[in-house]
């Protein structure tokens, strides 16, 4: 998966946005973090504890959270990991910031 794909499959959810800058992309839904581009071949999804964690069993070589990021809802996605997986994972990051 590459940032063009996610840019399409954000464009499906009703109202994802793209931000940034070549560099430093991300996706918003009315200001709130979807997701957003990280370390190279790599972009942070904001999920919840609950998701990142059935995230990280389900898929461990696709998810991880870098120690900086533990106290945070977020996960960190390897590019080359499981796309459907990525897919899954933003589209419950654009559920939980529709639902504030």
């Amino acid at each position: 998966m590459d940032l063009e794909e996610i840019d399409a499959f954000t464009r499906t959810l009703a109202g994802c946005k793209r931000k940034g800058h070549s560099g430093r992309v991300a996706w918003f839904v009315d200001d709130r973090l979807v997701v957003r581009q990280d370390e190279p071949g790599t972009v942070l999804v904001r999920v919840d504890f609950a998701d990142r964690e059935r995230l990280l069993d389900a898929h461990p070589d696709t998810f991880g959270v870098p120690p900086r990021w533990e106290r945070h809802q977020k996960v960190q996605a390897d590019l080359d990991g499981d796309a459907d997986a990525i897919r899954t994972a933003i589209r419950l990051a654009w559920e939980m910031q529709r639902q504030h």
